[in-house]
């Protein structure tokens, strides 16, 4: 059966994350991207160009932030680590780009620009001008150092704790980068 251009590249992304959250940037080969779809080599190229676009599509990830204009001042840190609690959960695509940003300029910098495009503009609406950078700097430390701990080195303390833990834990740090007054942090 002959599939349409959009099922192949879709089959290849499916593939291609599939291929480089198992053996990370420098493991997955385009050959075997295009075995795991059923696609010959040839049409990887076609559609991405090049084992680095390939991985860039792969990757591209929507951090679906909400908008925190409605959400209670007080319980803005627990709303953001529930949030990304229920992204890392519900997605492998970004543990694939964390674990790739270790080692791969690429990914690091797609990492990058997904928190500096997505979480800058949330986090700006909640706090002081001028501070959003900095505070948004802060979050994704704690935010990316949870998924690394809990999702790619899987620790087991980190591990065993339960949603409401980690939100109990992790939301007052967050609360606080978003709160505190600019001389305080």
């Amino acid at each position: 059966m002959r599939r349409s251009s959009a099922d192949t590249k879709a089959a290849l992304l499916a593939a291609a994350r599939e291929r480089f959250a198992a053996a990370g940037f420098q493991g997955a080969t385009i050959r075997a991207i295009a075995a795991e779809a059923g696609i010959d080599p040839a049409m990887v190229m076609r559609y991405f160009g090049s084992k680095d676009e390939l991985f860039a599509a792969a990757a591209d990830y929507d951090l679906k932030l909400p908008d925190l204009s409605g959400v209670d001042r007080s319980g803005l840190g627990a709303a953001v680590v529930s949030h990304f609690l229920n992204r890392w959960e519900g997605d492998e695509a970004l543990g694939l780009l964390l674990r790739s940003a270790t080692t791969n300029a690429e990914a690091a910098d797609r990492m990058r620009r997904i928190f500096g495009e997505q979480l800058l503009p949330v986090v700006a609406d909640v706090v002081p001008a001028g501070a959003a950078a900095q505070r948004a700097g802060l979050i994704a430390t704690q935010i990316l150092g949870l998924a690394l701990c809990r999702f790619v080195l899987a620790l087991p303390p980190v591990v065993a704790m339960s949603r409401d833990d980690i939100v109990s834990w992790l939301g007052p740090t967050i609360q606080r980068y978003l709160e505190a007054d600019t001389g305080t942090l």
